[in-house]
């Protein structure tokens, strides 16, 4: 069975070589560690291993495992899935960044908690009901919100294509998230996972959430 350290090395050699294919530079590209469902000493073997950035898809799970991870210096969190107005509170207090930020109310809920933090706006771009995020329409509206706020730092778009085995099915999706980003003058994609971060990469990422292929077929709880 393959090491944690093993599956690293073989994500950032991926990551390296679609960076080398779209002429970019690696280190432009954050890996986002996604850690929801593996308890907290599987980010701290981790850190150890040399990544600081860590997702998370839920404020009650992570709150569980704050305590245990409060001392990694430099570590930072991110919440990557879908944020409830009245969590907002509370994911300010746990999270350095909110990726999923998706109407002007939650901008300013998180805002009003005071603390600074940095902000993606997730964009809706397939037909799935299931999936979270604004319209493409809205953005405007949603960008001039969270630019209204003392405490957020805009960094860029964020989205979820609809799941396929294919790696090269997202790539449209990829794309217009770029060129939404390009519109708005917005340099931040979030975008690509596990199974399509070559894709991602070759579409313009500036972070992939990689969680299977580092640690693993999620158990449920």
């Amino acid at each position: 069975m393959e090491t944690l350290r093993e599956r690293l090395a073989a994500v950032r050699d991926r990551m390296a070589r679609a960076a080398e294919r779209s002429r970019r530079d690696p280190a432009d590209i954050l890996l986002l560690a996604v850690t929801k469902v593996f308890p907290a000493d599987v980010i701290r073997e981790a850190y150890d291993l040399g990544l600081r950035e860590f997702g998370e898809n839920y404020v009650r799970e992570f709150e569980g495992k704050a305590p245990a991870v409060a001392g990694l210096a430099g570590a930072r969190f991110h919440l990557i899935g879908h944020l409830q107005s009245n969590k907002s509170k509370k994911a300010a207090e746990l999270f350095q960044t909110i990726q999923t930020v998706d109407s002007g109310k939650l901008a300013r809920r998180l805002n009003e908690a005071g603390t600074p933090l940095d902000v993606m706006l997730e964009v809706k771009l397939s037909h799935e009901e299931a999936k979270s995020g604004a319209a493409a329409a809205d953005l405007p509206e949603l960008i001039a919100a969270v630019r209204s706020c003392a405490h957020l730092n805009l960094l860029g778009l964020m989205t979820m294509p609809p799941w396929s085995d294919d790696p090269e099915a997202a790539r449209p999706i990829f794309g217009a998230l770029r060129e939404l980003a390009a519109q708005h003058g917005l340099r931040g994609l979030s975008m690509g996972m596990s199974h399509d971060l070559e894709t991602a990469i070759e579409e313009g990422s500036t972070c992939v959430r990689v969680g299977t292929a580092l640690f693993g077929k999620r158990k449920k709880p």
